[in-house]
């Protein structure tokens, strides 16, 4: 009888992150992608030729992906890329679809799967500083709404984008679960 060979997908999830929202999604990415997996910050990152996707997340600054993503970027072209950033700015706000513009040009001649972004917390100092600046960034009125993310929704949202992007087989339901709590554990 012929042994039938499975072809397994190696994925690589890297994450550049100052303030640990970036690898908050970088962590659940790498929880629900399926078969062989690594995981690492930008600065330790391999080199992406070795795999089939890289999930490559990054945090704004000045409106584009910092330097260090940047540079990762740049290796990643003609790879088969999922991106994902965390910012001040609001969700759908255009400083954050410019963000995730400027990183597909990065990586140049690269298969983009799938984005997703999503407000992150910025520390009040950096609010402050930003705040001061003249001209005043846009994002800064948008910081105080990203207060505690990313949270349960980013998350399922980005989930969500995982599924769309054939990343993962089944996006999760807000609903799943018990919808009342039973005295009896039913």
């Amino acid at each position: 009888m012929p042994q039938t060979r499975r072809f397994f997908m190696k994925y690589l999830v890297v994450y550049s992150s100052k303030s640990g929202n970036t690898k908050k999604l970088a962590e659940e990415i790498f929880r629900q992608l399926p078969e062989e997996k690594e995981f690492a910050d930008v600065a330790h990152a391999p080199d992406p030729s070795g795999y089939d996707v890289i999930c490559v997340g990054f945090w704004l600054k000045g409106g584009e992906p910092d330097p260090a993503s940047q540079e990762y970027l740049k290796k990643c072209a003609g790879r088969k890329l999922f991106l994902f950033a965390t910012h001040g700015a609001a969700k759908d706000s255009n400083a954050a679809k410019l963000g995730i513009n400027r990183a597909i040009e990065l990586a140049e001649g690269a298969t983009i799967l799938g984005t997703f972004s999503c407000q992150g917390e910025v520390p009040a100092n950096v609010i402050e500083t930003a705040a001061a600046k003249v001209p005043k960034p846009d994002w800064v009125d948008d910081a105080p709404a990203a207060q505690g993310h990313p949270d349960k929704e980013d998350m399922i949202e980005l989930v969500e984008a995982l599924a769309k992007a054939g990343l993962k087989s089944e996006a999760p339901s807000p609903h799943k679960g018990p919808v009342i709590d039973s005295p009896w554990g039913v």
